[in-house]
């Protein structure tokens, strides 16, 4: 039986990004190991997914010295279990694991990459971030980029040989659950909660945001926007996520916008996201950097229309005016007037998320996906058993 060992930074990327992953890599007849830090999701994503999980205590910001005791525990937990595949996700966890994984003779090491820290970082730890992201690919056997555009960034910027680079599918993690993310399968209970937190009025026209409140999401831009455009008399800004001031920090003006507008609703992370897509007038996804956006899949798979930022990962999933509507990252004044014109034309915006409907269930549905990545795992294995 060939053993894989699956590594994300936190246990949050297992339950959201890699959702489903394992378990279907279990039935397939792997034996398969999580490996994140320690986060209260783990007992939740171990009960789901059906395989054990081992905590590396790893930091998502730039710790050293804990970072190479990550190394080396990394490295003691591959030469105990002797995997076939050694398969990271994320920027620290992917750095770690594949030179532990070169190091305890892995022979087979996989980093997907879904969007890289340096795109959006500032100039003096820009160069660190560059030299991180080669070394995590230099140390690699391959380097699947989640997106055509991505893959075509990471060429111009030449931070690996084009021959390690391997795209899955058409692009995309993981896909997206259409069982999950499907108008007919909503909870009423859900649905209740939902519209209590937002508390809307019988012709509120709702914006929706999904993710986390940092600076790199696009956040500031959109309460401007919001707050700027006539939207904001008639609608609500709906945003369901979570502030992190520890990392990328909203402004605290942006702050108290939030927390005392009338017009805008915080909520905190939930698992039931398709339930707010389900209200939404309109998913607004700004921000600076991504790989594959699943938040974008997952409004196409539950037919909501859609502004978002013209930048790497979304320009793969929304094509302006076919299926969404795209702005120049970061122009505050642009979205303000594409919020006023998704708000006169709904139907035109609703044919645009129709359009993009009929994408995704063509391109992006989950098991498709977890049937390409253990058809590449397998690819891999008889490559070294031929070189042998």
């Amino acid at each position: 039986m060939p053993k894989l060992i699956r590594i994300t930074t936190v246990p949050l990327s297992l339950k959201l990004l890699l959702a489903g992953q394992m378990k279907f890599m279990k039935q397939a007849g792997w034996e398969v190991l999580m490996v994140s830090a320690d986060g209260r999701e783990i007992h939740e994503v171990v009960k789901r997914e059906g395989v054990p999980h081992h905590i590396i205590p790893f930091t998502r910001k730039i710790t050293p010295f804990k970072d190479l005791h990550c190394l080396w525990l990394l490295y003691r937990l591959f030469r105990k279990e002797k995997p076939d595949v050694v398969h990271s996700h994320t920027p620290k966890a992917g750095l770690l694991a594949m030179i532990a994984a070169k190091l305890a003779g892995v022979k087979i090491r996989i980093h997907t990459v879904a969007g890289m820290p340096y795109m959006a970082a500032e100039k003096g730890k820009r160069k660190l971030l560059v030299w991180m992201e080669k070394l995590t690919y230099k140390w690699a056997t391959e380097v699947w980029p989640n997106s055509h555009s991505l893959k075509e960034f990471i060429l111009r910027e030449k931070l690996v040989h084009p021959g390690k680079l391997r795209i899955i599918g058409l692009g995309s993690s993981n896909g997206v659950d259409l069982e999950k993310f499907n108008r007919g399968a909503l909870a009423e209970n859900h649905l209740v909660a939902a519209t209590m937190r937002i508390a809307p009025s019988e012709n509120d026209y709702l914006i929706l945001a999904v993710g986390r409140l940092v600076k790199d999401k696009g956040i500031e831009e959109l309460v401007e926007a919001f707050l700027d455009s006539k939207v904001s008399k008639y609608g609500k800004l709906v945003l369901l996520g979570s502030f992190e001031q520890g990392l990328n920090p909203l402004a605290d003006g942006i702050i108290r916008k939030i927390q005392d507008h009338p017009r805008i609703v915080q909520i905190e992370w939930t698992d039931h996201v398709a339930h707010y897509l389900a209200m939404a007038d309109v998913l607004v996804h700004p921000s600076h950097r991504e790989g594959f956006p699943n938040v974008l899949l997952e409004a196409g798979a539950m037919q909501v229309p859609i502004i978002c930022s013209d930048i790497i990962g979304n320009v793969d999933v929304v094509t302006n005016k076919k299926t969404g509507l795209v702005f120049p990252v970061k122009k505050t004044d642009v979205l303000k007037d594409a919020l006023e014109f998704a708000f006169i034309k709904r139907e035109y915006m609703q044919g645009l998320a129709d359009n993009l409907y009929k994408e995704v269930l063509e391109k992006y549905q989950r098991p498709k996906i977890h049937e390409m990545i253990l058809e590449n795992y397998e690819r891999l294995m008889s490559k070294e058993i031929e070189s042998v």
